[in-house]
């Protein structure tokens, strides 16, 4: 396939990096990224993995935009109060990124939906905000061998993780059975899924060019209160 003229200007500052081939840049054209969820972790993750020049990706969200969006999910504005997430997000990344081929898939994530989507990419990448949904994915990412990367954030902290990669641990082995929902909304600082959306985000570009260690068989902490990060294998 090849980088074109314009392809070689507009990743420069990717083919700059240490280790990284035109090459690379070609297998992120040619791959394709499933990201549930266009919601706080979604919002950098879309935009990042779009200007990054991912060649085809999905987005399953079946929700519409609020008021209390809008702090942290940063592809939406007042004027967009009651529209689709997902058609909104892929309108903004089209401009973006143009040769980027985005699909929308403006419905829940099911037992069926998850049996006919996964099948078409080659990672999925989870950016929900509740234990059913984080649960599901890993399971259909295990049956259709498709690397699943986590991420999680509450208040001014996060959470993130691959899983199902190369024979790497599952979620379920990480975290073992579900635990309780919350029952009402739990407070996030806005800064914070643009930090645990970043390093998803870039999770999911070493996965497609073999760039890098990626994060298998343990989870990184991040506790923005106190400017910590750490590992923890489990």
């Amino acid at each position: 396939m090849g980088l074109n003229a314009f392809e070689q200007e507009k990743y420069d500052r990717h083919l700059r990096i240490n280790g990284f081939t035109p090459g690379m840049q070609e297998k992120l054209k040619r791959a394709s990224v499933l990201v549930i969820g266009a919601g706080g972790l979604g919002c950098p993750v879309l935009q990042y993995l779009t200007a990054a020049g991912v060649g085809r990706i999905g987005i399953v969200e079946p929700d519409v935009v609020s008021v209390s969006n809008l702090q942290r999910q940063i592809l939406y504005a007042p004027s967009d109060l009651g529209k689709s997430k997902a058609l909104l997000a892929a309108e903004r990344l089209q401009t973006m990124n143009p040769e980027v081929r985005i699909e929308v898939y403006n419905e829940w994530l099911t037992d069926e939906s998850a049996n006919r989507l996964f099948p078409g990419f080659d990672v999925v990448v989870g950016a929900t905000d509740n234990f059913k949904s984080r649960f599901l994915i890993d399971c259909k990412s295990r049956k259709f061998g498709i690397p699943f990367v986590h991420g999680a954030i509450r208040e001014l902290e996060g959470q993130l993780s691959v899983f199902n990669y190369r024979g790497s641990m599952s979620y379920k082995d990480m975290f073992g059975h579900a635990a309780a929902e919350a029952t009402s909304p739990i407070g996030v600082m806005g800064a914070i899924p643009g930090v645990i959306g970043s390093m998803m985000a870039l999770e999911v570009l070493k996965i497609l060019t073999g760039l890098g260690e990626v994060m298998t068989d343990k989870l990184l902490l991040y506790d923005g209160m106190h400017n910590r990060i750490h590992t923890v294998k489990r």
